[in-house]
């Protein structure tokens, strides 16, 4: 679909739409109150009607593996190249499995891999049910939680009944109803709930499929209940990779995993209520995520504001596209590229209510950034979170170097567009500075409190005059005397923004944004 954005003036007693407007870019300055609007942009609607998954996957024809199968086994007693077809049904899967190269792992309707397994042996316990020898040994922490007191979003034993995920508690006191404890030394798991006349399943095997071979395509399957520990995938893609309309939920760490998969492709798949991220990618060149729903993450408790929790993250790797998905409702950052990516583009997403920033672009250089809506984003309470521009907005540029920001609807976060320059230290590209970031072509809604665009520097990472420039812009603002923009520290109104050199030929105009489920943003006048 294509985005259309429209402005909407009064006329009277009625409300007329003007649009699409215009694009910008016209020698002269507008006068501050010009209504203008971005190019059409192509982004997934969230209004229901987005399909990913098995649903539309293709039929299935090769090798069955029934539930009784050890699937781990057939597949690696197959020759390369092989096709395989889950059956329906619940898989219980006791053991990765290591597809050969150019295997096809496909489903039928209603395969679900499961890497979890049943605990049915309960005995009454001063209230609370307790059952023991199920867990392993106690294993050291590793990523950060939201609650770094009790410090439990680690541990990867996670218990559904009846498929509904229960949540853990860090003591046997606070077990009741909906929660349980793991007590690793005992080896003993104590549950709030009945389990009379219940199914409760417990994930323990930690990955579903990896291995080193190239051209691997995964299709049509549920997976789910796998223990991944942090930064770990219940699929994890290699090289060429092929992972189309799965559905990826409820695992413990990441969801689907690209590590050293260079040209592998995630598309069509709904990668939801996996406990700390839907999707990481690490060290890969020219990789696809297209076309995938991301919703739902960090549903274990890690840390929201700044590890690794929420929607996409990628690190290392370079060139490919994050495109034409729809990521929404994650417990942290929807779309995060950290850590030295080189040549990444992120286009025509729609990002939404995430708790952290919509996009962050961290510590990298020649990113585009373009085509996307933005919205909602950055309104978490937890710890590390706030509302200034150093804790981001609905687009983040952090300390990264020759990044285009362009021709975004960013609307309603808690800030518009954060550029921060801070002090990073060193990498492989010499030390890490805030060098050459264009905002231009983005239409930005920013409303109360202090909700702002501009950027900030900490003493030891000053930003040099010229590197950083805003132009070509439209902003919706609810008031124009309003200091709605910030410049290393110093606050603006719009005119005053403009006589910094910044915007000088953006448009800045009254209004209230209102942005539809398929991504269209109307502009109301300020009284509606």
């Amino acid at each position: 679909m294509r985005t259309a954005v429209f402005a909407v003036v009064a006329v009277g007693t009625s409300l007329v739409a003007v649009g699409p407007l215009p694009a910008r870019g016209a020698p002269d300055q507008p006068a501050l109150d010009q209504s203008a609007a971005v190019p059409d942009a192509a982004v997934p609607p969230a209004d229901g009607t987005f399909r990913t998954g098995p649903a539309v996957a293709p039929p299935c024809s090769g090798v069955p593996i029934r539930t009784t199968d050890n699937a781990a086994k057939v597949v690696d007693d197959a020759p390369t190249g092989t096709t395989f077809c889950f059956t329906a049904g619940w898989h219980r899967i006791t053991e990765t499995i290591h597809p050969k190269a150019d295997q096809v792992l496909a489903g039928n309707t209603g395969a679900v891999l499961t890497g979890s397994v049943r605990l049915t042996r309960w005995t009454a316990n001063n209230g609370d049910w307790v059952t023991t020898g199920v867990l392993p040994p106690a294993y050291p922490q590793t990523g950060q939680c939201e609650d770094n007191t009790a410090n439990i979003c680690y541990l990867g034993e996670q218990l559904f009944l009846d498929s509904k995920h229960l949540t853990r508690v860090a003591t046997r006191d606070k077990v009741a109803p909906g929660a349980f404890y793991a007590d690793y030394a005992a080896n003993a798991v104590y549950l709030g709930s009945n389990p009379a006349g219940h199914s409760i399943e417990m994930s323990k095997t930690q990955t579903a499929i990896e291995s080193s071979a190239t051209g691997v395509t995964v299709r049509g399957l549920t997976i789910e209940h796998f223990a991944t520990p942090p930064q770990g995938g219940a699929v994890v893609l290699g090289l060429g990779w092929k992972v189309i309309a799965n559905d990826i939920r409820w695992n413990h760490g990441v969801g689907a995993m690209l590590v050293n998969a260079d040209g592998a492709v995630l598309e069509k798949n709904h990668i939801h209520s996996n406990g700390q991220l839907g999707i990481g990618q690490y060290s890969t060149l020219k990789a696809t995520i297209a076309s995938n729903e991301v919703s739902y993450n960090n549903t274990d408790g890690f840390w929201i504001a700044d590890w690794e929790s929420g929607g996409i993250k990628t690190t290392w790797s370079s060139g490919g596209q994050v495109s034409g998905n729809l990521i929404q409702y994650n417990r942290g950052i929807g779309l995060w590229s950290d850590a030295y990516d080189d040549s990444r583009t992120f286009s025509s997403n729609q990002i939404l209510r995430n708790a952290a920033d919509g996009i962050r672009y961290e510590i990298g250089r020649n990113g585009v950034i373009s085509d996307n809506v933005v919205s909602g984003n950055g309104f978490g309470t937890g710890r590390g979170s706030g509302t200034s521009l150093w804790d981001g907005g609905g687009i983040n540029v952090n300390t990264s170097s020759n990044v285009q920001v362009r021709d975004n609807v960013v609307a309603n976060n808690v800030n518009g567009i954060a550029i921060q320059s801070r002090t990073r230290g060193s990498g492989p590209w010499g030390t890490n500075l805030l060098r050459d970031i264009v905002v231009s072509g983005n239409q930005v809604t920013m409303r109360g409190g202090t909700t702002a665009t501009g950027m900030v520097q900490n003493a030891g990472a000053v930003i040099p005059a010229g590197e950083v420039t805003l132009n070509d812009n439209v902003y919706i603002l609810d008031s124009l005397t309003a200091e709605r923009f910030q410049k290393t520290g110093q606050w603006y109104t719009a005119k005053q923004w403009r006589g910094t050199g910044q915007d000088t030929a953006s448009a800045f105009t009254l209004g209230k944004a209102v942005l539809d489920a398929t991504g269209i943003l109307t502009i109301l006048p300020p009284t509606s």
